[in-house]
């Protein structure tokens, strides 16, 4: 591939300049909006997907327009173009404006701000050939292969997109940020006898291929394999209340569907929230905190800049069992009466922007791994989760655990299947009764959805202890 040239430089396809950015605000706020802003967006992106040996198929897709939003109010008029031509981008502008019915403004001076450089990779994962991207499926597929006679299916995919976006606003900003993100994934299934199972394993985030250098197609293989193998001799999981240990990183997912979504400040804004209006309260274990937290090098949901042109940091969502704040999105903030907190994100410049998690992370405790478990007399040990439901207005959730264990008398015994944990995010928060000193961030494989948005977001936990969750499983 050619050498990737930013679109909206002055050499780019998209040449846009604070002079064509303030002509179209001007538009934008003619009807007498409070606000507006525009969103440029210059995405590539590409695909493999590799399947018993094969390399299956091979996209490669690019996307480019501009959203415009303007605010009156408590109301919002959104508009979108895929033609980047200045009469089409005028009609957007004007489509958007009606939102208001009177009056007019003008926009301030836009004035270039610079970002935190929190990804810069030393080259694109879409100027490496082809063949190099083949070349990592083939070998995590003969290393899962040559590792047990019992897998009889490899497949694996890598996914990576390069995303520009340039965001001018009202009130002056004129911001713009490349993004890149790669993932990988491996899947293996297992069979022995009437036995079938499968075990997975992948990662990434914002970088480039040097993401192989130090997590080798390999080793994903073979963790993809050791699932799939532990699985085969599973038993039926039981059934009732218990103890429940979650293993460090990925498990941190429970916390982001269970409890981070109802921190998003929108839920709370129109009050369907659980956590509406207990700013100040306590919400959780004493040893908990919470982050959001956009800043991590190179995770998967880390960003330098939102959608809406703000820089995010770390913000503190829960504090030792304490509710600090919600997570603000520039239109939630000023109906609170409070501050962005650089958590207005959006899939594409076809969405509007929302409050949306980062990287959420509950930070580690004092605690011995090895000496949580040793607490344990009878319970399950969560490793891996798969997918799950929630209930944003009250917190309760059902989740299925992908690879879990029972642990008898303090140690980690068998394997067991179609392990369900039920339960409500804000009470499991109160019940956490250790927290490991191991916080780990987990591997970049995760994407959120919301309103229809997916947006990539990383998540991330030590080993923690809960008193009680309710197992579905089978009685025993």
């Amino acid at each position: 591939m050619s050498r990737y040239q930013a679109p909206f430089g002055p050499e780019g396809p998209a040449p846009i300049d604070p002079d064509i950015a303030r002509k179209l605000l001007t538009v934008a706020l003619e009807k007498g909006g409070d606000y507006a802003d525009l969103f440029f967006e210059y995405s590539v992106s590409g695909s493999y997907s590799y399947d018993d040996g094969i390399l299956k198929s091979v996209g490669r897709y690019v996307t480019m327009g501009l959203g415009v939003r303007v605010m009156k109010g408590d109301a919002t008029g959104y508009a979108y173009v895929e033609d980047l031509d200045m009469g089409a981008m005028r009609h957007a502008a004007r489509t958007a404006a009606q939102i208001a019915a009177s009056g007019s403004h003008a926009p301030a001076q836009l004035v270039a701000a610079g970002v935190p450089s929190r990804y810069g990779i030393a080259q694109l994962s879409l100027e490496v050939p082809g063949e190099t991207k083949r070349d990592i499926l083939e070998r995590a597929d003969a290393a899962a292969r040559r590792a047990d006679s019992r897998i009889v299916r490899v497949t694996g995919s890598i996914s990576e997109e390069v995303r520009e976006i340039l965001i001018a606003t009202s009130t002056g900003r004129f911001v713009r940020d490349r993004q890149p993100l790669i993932r990988f994934g491996i899947r293996a299934i297992a069979e022995d006898g009437d036995k079938r199972q499968s075990g997975s394993s992948g990662g990434g985030g914002r970088m480039g291929m040097e993401y192989f250098d130090s997590h080798s197609p390999e080793e994903h293989a073979q963790e993809a394999v050791r699932q799939a193998l532990q699985m085969l001799d599973a038993r039926e999981a039981p059934a009732g209340e218990m103890e429940v240990v979650l293993a460090p990183g990925d498990s941190g997912i429970l916390l982001h569907e269970a409890v981070g979504h109802g921190l998003e400040a929108d839920f709370n804004r129109k009050k369907t929230s659980n956590y509406t209006d207990q700013v100040g309260e306590v919400v959780a274990s004493e040893l908990c905190t919470v982050v959001d937290d956009a800043t991590l090098p190179f995770g998967r949901g880390t960003i330098n800049v939102d959608d809406e042109g703000l820089e995010p940091e770390s913000a503190t969502l829960i504090e030792n069992g304490v509710l600090r704040g919600y997570m603000q999105d520039r239109h939630s903030a000023e109906v609170m009466d409070t501050s962005p907190t650089g958590n207005g994100r959006r899939e594409s410049f076809k969405s509007h922007p929302m409050p949306r998690m980062t990287n959420t992370l509950l930070l580690a405790g004092q605690d011995d791994p090895e000496e949580i478990l040793k607490s344990v007399k009878k319970g399950v040990y969560a490793r891996k989760f798969g997918g799950g439901q929630v209930d944003i207005s009250n917190g309760d959730f059902v989740f299925s655990l992908t690879e879990g264990y029972l642990i008898e008398d303090g140690k980690i015994t068998a394997p067991l299947k179609g392990v369900n944990l039920i339960g409500n995010g804000p009470d499991v928060m109160r019940k956490v009764v250790a927290l490991g000193n191991d916080l780990e961030v987990s591997d970049g494989i995760w994407t959120c959805g919301k309103d229809g948005q997916s947006v990539p977001v990383g998540v991330g936990c030590p080993t923690i202890k809960i008193s009680a969750v309710t197992v579905g499983g089978t009685q025993l």
